[in-house]
């Protein structure tokens, strides 16, 4: 049946167009970042496991932060929390200037995590207060809405990341033959290149950074909506029993980190699959770009077909089909199975706004620590890539190369999710 209710009202446009601009700017952060784990790893000259600590500390950024971040923003208000976000964004951005100095590969992760301090700020606020702008009954297909807007900014941290820091890294220049020239050079050679090269990564960083404290100033100075009737009393204790007892938020939290490994896991070894098929780095993250495109056209399209489809059938549907592309990268050696990893994009774009909006659904004053558990579950971005790492430093497991068998990964991951779909069409459809 076809939802007539508003999804945005007049008056509320102009907080949601400022508030919706913020996820293509977490967005662009996330995504400059997945390709520089393979950047690092030839730099750095470091195994593939050591360089998924970027990830590590970039998605355990949002572990660390989410609570503190709600337990503020309920004590306090939306705004502040966003505020605060845009502050810790912008500091650790800056870092990475020292961290680019002093060459430290420790520094670069340290950058990572105080950044992501402010991303979780960023996340925790921003996805409620989206879905508070309006009738609950339309709150899903507004935050999918907004969230349309993250892979746009993902989609510049791509090409940034490709045409701007990879495609300029001399560490990563081949011979005829396809080899690495890095890996053959002196140590005062290689410690030439690797200042260049730690340059390049660090000025977009930098630049952002600057960005950042503009949009902290836009804010600062724009009269924002408040919570109607919002209680900043903090009453945790209470509010963690009562999630944990709704076994829909509870499962929905599993579900949540089960789609952030198989999100991370999927775009940050994109370009160790292309490798293997001997692609350049800088010519592989251009399918990186390809499966972001897909993202964003498929969270439009989802988008639109909740008017007429409930969410949580399009949540099993797309798990499956995230199943169907994943088998594909891991069964077939060679370009179509680098395809179907691509098209695993397409099915992921509808998944984290919609187990995060049924999740909440109905959550009223806890929803804002119930945001954080979700936030949290981003850690699964942190825990997925070191393992991957590990496998793929493997070259082979049984018949296959290492790196396609190492998408068993967000395979398994889609299973949860179609299973968390399932339930919820099921065993808790009325909640």
């Amino acid at each position: 049946m076809k939802i007539k209710e508003q999804v945005i009202s007049k008056e509320m446009l102009v907080p949601f167009i400022i508030i919706t601009s913020l996820f293509a700017l977490w967005g662009f952060a996330n995504d400059i970042t997945n390709p520089m784990v393979a950047a690092f790893q030839t730099v750095m000259e470091i195994t593939n496991a050591k360089a998924s600590l970027i990830q590590f500390a970039f998605y355990g950024g949002y572990a660390t932060m989410a609570i503190p971040a709600a337990l503020f923003v309920k004590r306090y208000s939306y705004k502040s929390g966003v505020l605060l976000g845009l502050v810790l964004y912008a500091t650790g951005a800056l870092l990475f200037y020292p961290a680019a100095q002093f060459e430290m590969f420790g520094f670069f992760l340290g950058s990572l995590y105080i950044l992501t301090f402010g991303l979780a700020f960023l996340e925790t606020t921003c996805n409620p207060y989206i879905m508070s702008m309006g009738d609950e009954a339309t709150a899903t297909r507004r935050l999918n809405f907004a969230q349309s807007f993250n892979p746009l900014g993902s989609i510049m941290g791509m090409f940034v990341a490709s045409k701007v820091i990879l495609d300029s890294l001399q560490s990563d220049v081949r011979d005829e033959a396809g080899n690495l020239v890095f890996t053959t050079l002196s140590s005062a050679e290689k410690a030439l290149i690797r200042t260049n090269d730690l340059a390049i990564i660090r000025n977009p960083y930098v630049l952002l950074g600057f960005v950042v404290l503009l949009m902290f100033l836009v804010i600062y100075l724009t009269k924002m909506p408040t919570r109607k009737d919002a209680d900043h009393s903090v009453h945790a204790g209470e509010s963690f029993k009562r999630l944990l007892a709704n076994g829909k938020y509870r499962e929905g939290v599993i579900a949540q980190v089960f789609y952030m490994v198989a999100q991370i896991t999927c775009w940050t070894f994109i370009i160790q699959y292309a490798d293997n098929l001997g692609i350049k780095k800088s010519t592989a993250q251009n399918y990186n770009i390809i499966a972001m495109s897909m993202f964003i056209g498929f969270r439009f399209v989802s988008t639109y077909l909740m008017k007429y489809f409930n969410p949580r059938v399009l949540l099993t549907v797309f798990a499956i089909g995230g199943m169907c592309t994943t088998a594909g990268a891991i069964l077939i050696e060679g370009t179509l199975g680098l395809y179907c990893l691509v098209a695993t994009s397409g099915f992921m774009s509808l998944m984290f706004p919609t187990i995060y909006g049924i999740a909440l659904h109905g959550l009223g004053d806890d929803v804002t620590l119930g945001a954080a558990g979700l936030i949290m579950a981003i850690v699964g971005g942190a825990v997925g890539p070191p393992i991957q790492g590990m496998i793929i430093d493997m070259e082979r497991v049984a018949w296959l190369p290492a790196v396609n068998f190492s998408f068993i990964i967000p395979f398994i991951c889609f299973i949860a999710i179609a299973f968390y779909g399932y339930r919820t069409l099921t065993v808790y459809k009325e909640a």
